[in-house]
């Protein structure tokens, strides 16, 4: 007799026995006859276990009602109570939309709440019923699940395949399969034996994270700085770990280049003690080479070390489609007005960060959230959008030569810039020239034009000093066609806000340009970058409106974060740019200034008496027009772009594997900062975020990660 029809008869013998002595009543009797039903969804587990946790400790026993699914995910249960799943490597998932059947690789286990006799279990089910366990009521924990996908608080505790709203349902899936991630890593670090329920809390939950770091430097791609990191995807046949192969460049016209193009202007940005002309840069072979090579750049021998600084190089929306072309990655050299520098990497072994990248995680498939350049990507990580300029092409608009002269295909996709009259005939003659590269793109369907290249904010600090009828001296001159309207969409800030979570964005310089505007771009040091403050674009942090708002939020370094970081008042989320010099990007600051600073913050950190309840993620904007092997994930009209470096550090991400060299493997992008704070705090999450899950998915590809996975709570 199997545990299920030797439960059934304990129970029906105990309701007899009962009977007998007079001691039964109705409700007894129905309890004895009542059945749980339901079905195990994401999409369909087929023989998954299904129990009811009797004495609720997350693990189906042997003197419990159980059952198998059938080929619908199906279930009946005799009795009722909470509903737990245990799926075994030997259950399958089929998904009835594209009419397939996996293979389950990792155990997981599902939970339901009690309640119910007919039910839906599901990874979100299981955070429903987590969250329960935790004081809330069905009702509340229901609804703040919803508010976080977004969706209808009745979404939660149903059949997601048999959701008709396609925009519902895609968001449905992306949170599903991103719980079963975290489930997943959940049930491994619990063990066979260990406690379920208390893995899957702070899985779910997080709560033993109470403050997020997210420190932002520019403009590196992951071949450049991390492609001969011992175990992640690097630079194919020079890493033994990678994957794909290395794709020739190829020239205007798709022939491959029989060499790659100089460096246009000469590789090393001037001033040095360290140069290479443009002329020395002539004839090297058409695949990535070692910008730092300490033997010395092709037959020159001109050693060029992390600590000199190159040339910068383009790095905006278009082109940075243009150089990923469709996925390949053979138009880096084509479409950059540095030639044959897109091609250069660093020997990383060297950098302070590297080390850290070997004591923490380092994740190798993380993606800028948008093409092309800093503004755009700063814009991304908190708002996962696009700045809308409004009536660019009004005969008044100062804009209105800004808008950028692109080619489409026949639906209207972009295909490219379209080229100037002068464009060379091949990138071995010159750099590509268009006829406008501009910083908004044309108007779409919707009649409405966004800012793509670097628009100056409409408040002090800005690249643009204010109008001669500005009394406050606080605001832009809105007559300069690259000063960007305040904007009022929706930013992470509001959703922390909403929530009541601390927050601060710490700016490098801050204070000092406050004090002396000239040191706002074009000087050595700080070289302050307006362009990479995005709360300073939106009308919430209104210098004049919102100034006790503002000053708040908007933060100075050296005065406030480390001072904060020390007497352990960090807010529960900090974000830090550093100022120019110190940022790492090409054209103004070296590899190495940028390495010491970052590493120098986090070792002030790890001082903190926040440390012990902290994530740390650094990571770069975008990839400075640097080429990066790794196929992009098709998305949506924004991104995402070429793959960049990211590092994961915390006590909760320590020691993954004994030989220190284990990485992250999950798919990320910018927006996957977002990802994390929406699950961590409950946040309602951002539109843009849940749109690019969704597009990728349609596309065929997996959703963006939310670094759940890659911490560890043993």
């Amino acid at each position: 007799m199997d545990r299920l029809t030797c439960g059934v008869a304990l129970t029906l013998i105990s309701a007899a026995v009962l009977s007998a002595c007079g001691g039964g009543s109705s409700s007894s009797a129905n309890a004895a006859t009542a059945t749980t039903s339901g079905v195990v969804t994401g999409s369909y587990f087929r023989h998954a276990k299904v129990c009811l946790d009797q004495n609720g400790n997350g693990h189906c026993d042997a003197n419990e009602p159980s059952t198998y699914t059938d080929g619908n995910g199906a279930f009946t249960l005799s009795g009722s109570g909470a509903v737990l799943v245990e799926v075994g490597t030997d259950a399958t998932r089929f998904d009835p939309d594209a009419n397939t059947e996996t293979k389950v690789s990792d155990p997981l286990v599902f939970r339901a709440p009690a309640g119910a006799n007919k039910v839906v279990v599901s990874s979100l089910t299981t955070e429903v019923a987590d969250l329960m366990d935790n004081g809330m009521d069905l009702a509340g924990a229901r609804k703040a699940v919803a508010d976080r996908l977004g969706v209808d608080p009745e979404k939660i505790m149903a059949d997601h395949n048999k959701e008709t709203d396609p925009d519902v349902k895609a968001a449905l899936k992306v949170a599903i399969n991103q719980n079963i991630d975290a489930i997943a890593s959940a049930v491994k670090e619990a063990g066979p034996t260990g406690d379920i329920k208390a893995n899957l809390h702070k899985r779910m939950g997080l709560s033993d994270i109470q403050n997020v770091v997210v420190i932002y430097a520019e403009n590196r791609g992951f071949d450049n700085l991390y492609g001969l990191f011992p175990g992640a995807n690097g630079i194919p046949g020079v890493n033994p770990s990678a994957q794909g192969a290395i794709t020739p460049q190829k020239d205007f016209d798709n022939a491959v280049l029989p060499a790659l193009p100089p460096t246009w202007g000469g590789l090393t940005a001037g001033g040095q003690s360290v140069t290479l002309s443009q002329a020395q840069t002539v004839g090297f072979a058409n695949k990535p080479f070692q910008i730092d090579d300490p033997k010395g750049l092709n037959v020159t021998g001109v050693v060029v070390p992390q600590s000199v600084v190159t040339r910068d190089l383009i790095h905006s929306f278009y082109t940075n489609q243009m150089q990923i072309n469709g996925g390949a990655n053979d138009k880096f050299a084509a479409y950059s007005d540095a030639g044959g520098l897109s091609m250069g990497y660093y020997d990383g072994s060297k950098m302070a960060m590297w080390k850290l990248a070997q004591q923490y995680t380092l994740a190798d498939n993380f993606f800028m959230g948008a093409f092309g350049g800093s503004f755009l990507n700063h814009q991304y990580l908190v708002c996962a959008c696009a700045p809308v300029y409004p009536n660019a092409d009004d005969a008044k608009s100062p804009a209105k030569g800004s808008i950028a002269a692109i080619d489409t295909d026949s639906k209207g996709n972009f295909v490219r810039l379209t080229p100037a009259a002068n464009n060379p005939a091949s990138v071995l003659i010159g750099a590509a020239k268009y006829v406008n590269n501009g910083n908004l793109t044309p108007k779409d369907s919707a009649g409405k034009f966004y800012a793509v290249n670097t628009m100056q904010p409409p408040f002090q600090p800005s690249g643009n000093t204010p109008a001669s009828d500005d009394k406050t001296g606080k605001y832009a001159d809105g007559n300069k066609a690259n000063t960007l309207p305040a904007q009022a969409q929706a930013t992470i800030a509001d959703r922390l806000d909403a929530k009541k979570v601390s927050w601060a964005w710490y700016a490098g310089a801050w204070n000092a340009v406050a004090a002396d505007p000239s040191k706002i771009y074009h000087a050595p040091t700080p070289n302050f970058q307006a362009h990479h403050q995005p709360f300073n674009y939106y009308a919430a942090f209104d210098p004049v409106k919102q100034a006790a708002y503002r000053g708040q939020h908007l933060k100075d370094f050296d005065q406030s974060f480390l001072a904060d970081a020390a007497a352990g008042k960090l807010p529960q989320v900090a974000f830090y740019k550093p100022q120019g010099n110190l940022n790492q990007h090409s054209g103004y600051a070296s590899v190495a200034d940028g390495d010491n600073h970052i590493a120098s913050v986090i070792a002030q950190l790890q001082k903190s008496p926040q440390w012990k309840n902290m994530l740390v993620v650094v990571t770069y904007d975008e990839n400075g027009g640097f080429y990066d092997h790794a196929a992009v994930p098709k998305g949506d009209r924004w991104g995402p772009g070429t793959r960049i470096p990211a590092i994961l550090i915390s006590p909760f991400t320590q020691n993954r594997s004994k030989d220190q060299t284990k990485v992250d493997h999950t798919q990320y992008d910018t927006g996957s900062i977002l990802r994390f704070l929406t699950r961590r705090f409950g946040l309602q999450p951002l539109p843009g975020v849940v749109a690019r899950d969704a597009a990728l998915v349609k596309n065929g590809n997996k959703p963006m990660g939310d670094f759940t996975t890659a911490l560890s709570f043993k």
